[in-house]
């Protein structure tokens, strides 16, 4: 098989979301699991951060890696959707897996793959655990594909649980309300496991410490703590933005350059 045969037979034989619809959606976890048996636990191999949240988890899940490897760590990362080479989703040290590991994968465990018959997205998750615990990684930041509590990445136990914000998004599966959808979100929250929350919202926040209460999870709320106050720099920068960081009010990081134009960026 070449590297396009494996992409053809992927996307031919495993639906996407935006091919398909609510139909690649699975409302259980019951493909990842039995497809994560079938590959020998390989999310159970290295330690994780799950990032979920409906706007700035993949900024969050970046970031998150280059401190990670900034650190030392050797340091996986899992995104999606991707946006021009498939191999986006799944890196390692910021190098994307292989054209070779690719087709090894699906070539090594085609059978399996026919058998579960798993998502497209459901496959891309055990593709990139299995790649993580093969390339034996200290760390990987995963990030949420949709929602939380149903998402093929649920399975991990992580370190640390991170929830960016909350805000209306594929109502027609998550539902309709913040308190239904954060409720979704509220499911990658693990017993024992620390959670951070991005930002407070008063439909959301009760949400998010009544399941932590229950899974007994330390839980903090990001924008109760810190705050960032650009500084006026007396026009637009193209390259580049400058922060004081505070927390609990006091100046905590002074101009912190940040290479990204303007806050929504940063």
């Amino acid at each position: 098989m070449t590297y396009r045969e494996t992409l053809d037979f992927l996307y031919a034989q495993l639906p996407m979301y935006h091919r398909v619809g609510a139909s690649a959606f699975k409302k259980d976890l019951t493909n990842t699991i039995a497809l994560c048996e079938h590959l020998g636990q390989p999310q159970r191999q290295f330690r994780s951060i799950h990032v979920g949240g409906t706007n700035g988890k993949g900024s969050v899940s970046h970031m998150l890696a280059a401190v990670c490897q900034s650190a030392g760590l050797r340091t996986g990362l899992y995104i999606s959707p991707h946006y021009k080479d498939f191999r986006e989703r799944i890196k390692v040290n910021g190098r994307y897996i292989t054209q070779g590991c690719v087709v090894d994968f699906v070539r090594q465990h085609r059978d399996a793959l026919e058998r579960i018959q798993p998502s497209f997205f459901e496959m891309c998750v055990a593709m990139a655990f299995d790649h993580f615990a093969r390339e034996k990684v200290d760390v990987a930041i995963i990030e949420v594909g949709l929602g939380g509590r149903l998402d093929s990445t649920n399975i991990i136990t992580p370190l640390l649980s991170i929830i960016t914000n909350i805000s209306l998004d594929h109502i027609n599966m998550l539902g309709d309300t913040l308190p239904a959808i954060a409720f979704e979100k509220a499911g990658i929250i693990k017993p024992g496991v620390p959670v951070l929350i991005g930002e407070t919202h008063p439909e959301s926040a009760p949400v998010f410490e009544k399941k932590a209460a229950e899974c007994e999870s330390p839980i903090a709320f990001a924008d109760r703590h810190y705050q960032a106050l650009e500084q006026d720099g007396g026009g637009l920068a193209l390259t580049e933005s400058t922060f004081d960081v505070l927390k609990n009010g006091q100046v905590f990081l002074r101009d912190l350059r940040v290479d990204a134009a303007g806050p929504y960026l940063s």
